[in-house]
């Protein structure tokens, strides 16, 4: 049963309509389809939706929510940013769930909240300038910023939850094999699976990058011992993105020993066979 509950329009930095994605999501054959674009927040960016038009948002997909009702069940959500003391899922009450992501890590060079999801460049021009280049002192502040989220602030899904290792491609940075990097790793899921969230595993930097998935497999293997539930999104941008790496996401969960995937049907959040 496909779904997707993490995807982006052009309300924030996606291509195409709501109803564009819609569109897309039936002739991918989903189930059911969540709009999560990007959250308002309290200082410009390139990305996020404007706070002007998170009315518009909600209006124009409750809009579609009853337009296809029979054809597919959509559901109303926002990718929400979790930046301590700032803004968080709780802000956000009018939704029929969201996404809990961490895409700020303290400040940048230029006193604003540093994006650890923009180009390489700047991400390690800032982890030169403000950090000395230690990586280490950084993932840990990353990883604890998730854990207060999960434990203060809980989303019903967990967004990509290693989005940390995306500029460490070539290894170059840290060796996700190191003692320090698991016990981060780990310490965040035994708190995920203590505050039973639903952790996606988003293929956005399998077809976008030719990365691995977030999480990384061997963090979906311990999740699965945790038994902690999951969802398989796409992150899509563009409406032909919706079931994108779907099938090599199938194929880890499998491998990983999951025979469930928990999805958002009938209102209510549930497992179904994978």
């Amino acid at each position: 049963m496909l779904t997707n509950y993490h995807s982006h329009s052009h309300y924030c930095d996606g291509k195409g309509s709501p109803e564009q994605q819609v569109q897309g999501a039936l002739a991918q054959g989903l189930r059911a389809f969540g709009f999560s674009s990007h959250c308002p927040v309290s200082f410009d960016n390139q990305w996020s939706m404007k706070a002007e038009r998170l009315d518009e948002y909600l209006a124009e997909t409750r809009a579609l929510q009853a337009k296809y009702e029979g054809q597919i069940e959509l559901y109303v959500g926002l990718e929400v940013d979790f930046i301590p003391e700032m803004v968080g899922p709780s802000d956000f009450p009018m939704l029929d769930y969201c996404v809990g992501s961490v895409h700020y890590v303290g400040l940048n060079q230029f006193g604003q909240p540093w994006e650890i999801d923009g180009s390489s460049v700047e991400f390690l021009e800032c982890l030169d300038t403000v950090y000395g280049g230690d990586i280490q002192a950084v993932i840990q502040k990353y990883y604890g910023i998730i854990r207060q989220m999960v434990e203060t602030d809980p989303p019903q899904v967990m967004g990509h939850l290693d989005k940390i290792k995306m500029h460490n491609a070539a290894r170059h940075l840290f060796d996700e094999s190191e003692s320090w990097y698991v016990a981060e790793v780990e310490q965040t899921l035994q708190a995920i699976a203590k505050a039973g969230i639903t952790t996606e595993i988003n293929t956005r930097g399998n077809y976008k990058r030719g990365l691995e998935l977030y999480p990384s497999p061997w963090i979906i293997n311990r999740m699965k011992e945790l038994n902690i539930p999951i969802c398989i999104n796409s992150d899509s941008h563009r409406p032909e993105e919706i079931t994108a790496s779907f099938p090599l996401a199938y194929q880890v969960a499998k491998a990983a020993g999951y025979e469930q995937v928990r999805i958002l049907l009938g209102g209510k959040w549930q497992d179904v066979a994978l």
